[in-house]
């Protein structure tokens, strides 16, 4: 399908707006893609009240190519940065960043239909879910802050269509470019997001407590039912026990040795899918030792000749005198 017979853009919820009457305008070959050049249909339109108006950025064929939004260039299944979607797909960029030979790929691919490959890894898709937003961001619509009142210059007061207020971002964060975000290189906000998903990998990185064989898992579902979880987690080792506590959605998986437990923690950082369904998982803590311990119990108080601590000894407290 030809450019100039869209009758709608291809648009993430964030960028539609939450308003279900909104208003477009269509321009057709209205302005030039960022990506390929090529002069396509322009949408414009102002996603809600207060909101700065929006318009499409890159074409519909590079937006198909990659599927994403030809506003905001996220993601549209899961709402995040390309970069940060082909990174725990696997997908490698394909698109050539020459001008020349990127329109000669465009051309090509929007004739055959070519899209992002298809993965099959079910812990790279439960990986992307839980670093996906669920709801829209409507606060991304929101106007651009006045640099004339960022420099202590706006004279326009309440006219003025942009916020007045002191901006709070990373500086890194305002030095975003499309093409950039299209491709999946250099992009500030992917970056941090894959930092921070590295730090949650380390919950799952074996304590050096030896003695440590157990497994916490937090958020279950309650149609996970202790067998299913123990008919899961067997098949890495011999369990000792599963004890499900529904009243806080978590449930401890106990092996019977350490090769198990490491087994299955390796398994799942990536992703845990038990029935279909995703379970976040972390190593279980030790247990603080007791007066039975062969250790002794830990303690940073000292005690006298009679086997009492300071607290214990009665002529040690209030007015009375040191016998």
């Amino acid at each position: 399908m030809a450019d100039t017979d869209v009758e709608f853009p291809i648009l993430c919820e964030t960028c539609l707006g939450e308003n279900p009457y909104v208003r477009m305008t269509r321009e057709v070959q209205g302005s030039e893609c960022k990506i390929c050049t090529r002069a396509f249909t322009v949408f414009r339109w102002q996603p809600g009240r207060a909101m700065r108006h929006k318009k499409t950025e890159i074409c519909a064929p590079c937006a198909r190519l990659k599927n994403v939004c030809q506003t905001c260039v996220l993601d549209l299944e899961h709402n995040l940065p390309v970069q940060v979607r082909d990174s725990v797909l696997g997908v490698a960029n394909e698109v050539p960043t020459q001008p020349t030979n990127r329109r000669d790929y465009l051309a090509k691919a929007a004739q055959s239909g070519t899209a992002i490959s298809d993965v099959t890894s079910a812990g790279a898709r439960e990986q992307l879910k839980r670093m996906a937003r669920t709801d829209p961001y409507y606060k991304r619509n929101r106007a651009h802050v006045c640099s004339f009142f960022v420099k202590g210059q706006c004279t326009r007061g309440a006219t003025c269509p942009y916020r007045h207020e002191m901006p709070d971002g990373s500086p890194e964060l305002a030095r975003q470019n499309i093409s950039d975000r299209y491709h999946g290189a250099n992009d500030p906000v992917a970056r941090r997001m894959l930092a921070r998903a590295e730090k949650s990998t380390d919950r799952l990185t074996p304590p050096d407590d030896k003695s440590i064989t157990s497994l916490f898992a937090v958020r279950l579902d309650p149609s996970l039912t202790q067998d299913l979880l123990s008919e899961h987690f067997a098949m890495y080792g011999e369990l000792k026990s599963v004890v499900v506590v529904e009243k806080s959605s978590c449930a401890f998986v106990n092996f019977k040795t350490r090769s198990g437990a490491e087994a299955a923690a390796l398994a799942a950082r990536d992703g845990c899918v038990v029935n279909g369904l995703s379970v976040r998982l972390a190593w279980g803590r030790p247990r603080p030792k007791g007066p039975n311990d062969p250790k002794g119990p830990v303690t940073s108080q000292s005690t006298d000749k009679h086997g009492l601590y300071p607290s214990q000894d009665p002529t040690a407290h209030g007015s009375a005198k040191h016998q």
